[in-house]
Order: C-alpha cells, then structure tokens, then sequence
C-alpha cells in the first residue's frame, strides 16, 4: 500500500448560498464515505496563496491553482486514480491530479 495526493483543481468553488454550500458538502462526505478505510486524510480546500520564486520574488496568487488536497491510501497509481471516480470536484468541471507521495524517511 501507498499513499497518494489528490490536487484538486476548478470546479465550482465554495457556494456563497448556505443550501449549496450544505449539498456540497454532503456530496464530499458521501464520496468519502465510498472511499472507506483509503482516506489517510480527508484535506481541506485552500484559501488564499502566495508564489515564493528561486530568486526570491513573491507573487500573490498561487501559480498552480489548486483548490485543495486529500491523501489517500491505494495499492497502485492505477488504484488512485479510480478511487477519483465520483470526486463531486469532477461533477463541476474541475480535475484531480494523483500523485504517489514517496516515502524518503
């Protein structure tokens, strides 16, 4: 078993109506409840973001857009990206970029 990062990217952001903002959320909470014991951690979506550059210029506003993270728990990449089915960031055009984190300690 390995543990993958899910990046999420687009979609439709966070609802500013409190009833949508509600429907969201139980549409995570119901993929994430599909996904069982493969959630390590559930994330959380990101708010505002800087850009630090190697010559150490700072530029407000990440420059990969994402909008927030999970990590899960999956026996390959292949097994990872079909946990994605289902992701609600997917049902508002957003993406999921899957990435295995290595463990190096």
């Amino acid at each position: 078993m390995g543990k993958f990062v899910l990046a999420y990217r687009g979609g439709s952001g966070m609802a500013e109506d409190p009833a949508e903002r509600e429907q969201a959320m139980a549409a995570w909470g119901a993929w994430f409840g599909q996904l069982g014991d493969a959630v390590v951690d559930a994330g959380a979506p990101f708010g505002a973001s800087s850009t630090v550059a190697a010559d150490g210029a700072v530029n407000g506003g990440g420059s990969a857009a994402l909008g927030g993270y999970s990590v899960l728990s999956a026996d390959s990449i292949e097994d990872a990206v079909a946990h994605t089915q289902g992701c609600p960031v997917l049902a508002n055009g957003g993406t999921v970029d899957v990435y295995e984190a290595l463990q190096v300690m």
